[in-house]
């Protein structure tokens, strides 16, 4: 009876625990990531690592949890398939941490049920489109030192963005410098397209590439017939310095 009165899913996981370890005459022992706490929101489990000093993603959280805060902590990289066991995660809140690297299989696992991610306020300058693109979460990217190229740009285009913070997406750096600091959305809404500047850098390249090797090839094809003009013109002196008998004269008139 005491079970069924409970409505929430973790509560009643909770009370099941406490239920078994009493009549096992084993301790109690709660699956929670050390310096995390967790516990029962609006009948799901939330998992609160915020401020903890944390400098990589907890290896051990459970794989019930709905709510996971991981902010304000000191983490640097997201791996592949840090979360991959979360099968149950909705919003998933790494902002205000030190994160510079994101892999592309992040995260795998989590694509489906995943409704907010929030990286904001980090170190991040690129991402892998790859990273993002089958999340059908709203992601929080501002307060970033984004470089702002086409990678950036397609990112951009493939993901839900949270409408209340998209214009907070700068650029730090860029592939022109007239865009630096100037907010990435305002940039595309004016019609610049990164990827067209890239193509067109590449372009440049190749020319200039194609233009030194011509240039290589007619200074090779200059200099042999100098050259072979130079050595013909002094065998020739060496035949006239000959005297008349040594040398026919139709050898001469061939040379000429």
């Amino acid at each position: 009876m005491f079970l069924t009165r409970l409505s929430s899913p973790f509560a009643q996981l909770l009370a099941t625990n406490v239920f078994f370890s009493l009549l096992l005459g084993v301790p109690l022992s709660v699956s929670c990531p050390q310096r995390c706490r967790c516990t029962d929101h609006s009948g799901a489990m939330a998992v609160l690592c915020s401020s903890r000093h944390l400098e990589e993603i907890p290896q051990d959280i459970p794989k019930d949890a709905v709510y996971l805060k991981l902010d304000a902590n000191k983490i640097t990289k997201i791996p592949n398939n840090a979360f991959k066991h979360l099968n149950h995660l909705e919003e998933l809140d790494l902002s205000r941490n030190a994160i510079e690297k994101i892999d592309m299989a992040a995260f795998k696992g989590v694509a489906d049920g995943l409704q907010m991610l929030d990286l904001s306020n980090n170190h991040i300058q690129s991402i892998p489109k790859e990273a993002l693109v089958k999340l059908n979460a709203k992601i929080r990217l501002s307060n970033n030192p984004w470089h702002c190229e086409c990678t950036l740009q397609e990112v951009l285009w493939e993901v839900k963005l949270d409408p209340e913070s998209v214009n907070e997406i700068t650029c730090q750096t860029s592939v022109r410098e007239e865009y630096v600091g100037k907010p990435l959305v305002q940039i595309l809404d004016s019609g610049v397209n990164f990827c067209n500047i890239r193509q067109k850098t590449t372009d440049i390249a190749m020319f200039i590439t194609m233009f030194g090797w011509f240039t290589m090839v007619i200074t090779y094809v200059v200099y042999y017939v100098r050259h072979n003009q130079e050595d013909a013109r002094k065998h020739l002196e060496y035949l006239k310095s000959l005297p008349s008998t040594q040398v026919p004269k139709e050898t001469i008139s061939t040379i000429l």
